[in-house]
């Protein structure tokens, strides 16, 4: 992939992939390959949702998924020296941002949660993964976002105050969803939220113990859309940098540095 031309996302706009099409004759090389990029999500939280679509044709993957997963490296070799940049500066505080993909998935039609977490300016974690059941609403689907962010939040607490933090402030979280707002505030069961199951609804709890504070916030400003869809490039590109995906060979992370 030396010479290969390189892309500025990391799948292609508006790909859809399925399980239709000519089998690979030796599907380990793209196990292999998927396998390699599951362990780079690590520190490359901008293909964690690329990686998580392409992990569920492990079993049978098409010459579609290949050229999919080649497409990754091709742009990773857009930017090589990008990374998350830990600021030394950070305020101790937790700030959380979710979505939730409603429907996305073309196999199941179910959706895909995402969110990122933030130490003062720096990420610290990260997940995009397909939920479980299928949901009948986008507010159910950013609902179950929230709750997985929720987890994850109300762990990290724990693990900075047995670090030493003892005066944390409630995390901040974010949603676009004002629907899904409601439904975490508000402890009277609608309609349309009975089917949801019991343990989706502790984010009330969590609430109430001051652990996060659910916040609105407009789409174009969420920072967990990477983590659910493919979005355009220069969207793509400005999510990034206010997540802290930084390129080492900018002048933009030197300012940020010092010398």
């Amino acid at each position: 992939m030396l010479n290969a031309r390189v892309f500025k996302l990391p799948i292609e706009a508006n790909l859809k992939l399925h399980t239709k099409g000519p089998l690979l004759d030796n599907p380990n090389q793209y196990r292999r390959l998927v396998g390699k990029s599951i362990y780079l999500t690590i520190t490359r939280p901008n293909i964690c949702y690329t990686v998580q679509v392409l992990s569920q044709f492990m079993q049978n993957p098409t010459h579609t998924h290949m050229q999919a997963a080649l497409h990754v490296l091709r742009y990773l070799k857009h930017a090589p020296g990008q990374g998350i940049l830990m600021a030394r500066n950070s305020a101790a505080s937790l700030t959380a941002y979710c979505d939730g993909d409603w429907a996305g998935c073309q196999l199941g039609r179910k959706s895909t949660s995402g969110y990122c977490i933030l130490l003062g300016s720096s990420p610290i974690s990260w997940k995009s993964k397909k939920q479980g059941v299928v949901t009948r609403s986008s507010a159910e689907a950013k609902y179950r976002a929230i709750a997985v962010a929720t987890c994850e939040v109300t762990w990290l607490l724990s693990l900075l105050k047995d670090l030493g933090f003892s005066t944390l402030q409630p995390a901040t979280l974010y949603c676009d969803n004002k629907a899904a707002l409601h439904i975490t505030a508000n402890p009277v069961f609608h309609q349309r939220t009975k089917h949801i199951e019991v343990d989706f609804h502790f984010i009330r709890d969590k609430i109430t113990a001051g652990i996060i504070k659910p916040t609105y916030i407009s789409t174009k400003s969420q920072l967990a859309d990477v983590f659910t869809k493919i979005i355009f490039v220069s969207q793509h590109q400005r999510l990034l940098s206010k997540l802290g995906v930084l390129n080492l060979f900018t002048s933009q992370l030197e300012g940020e540095c010092g010398s």
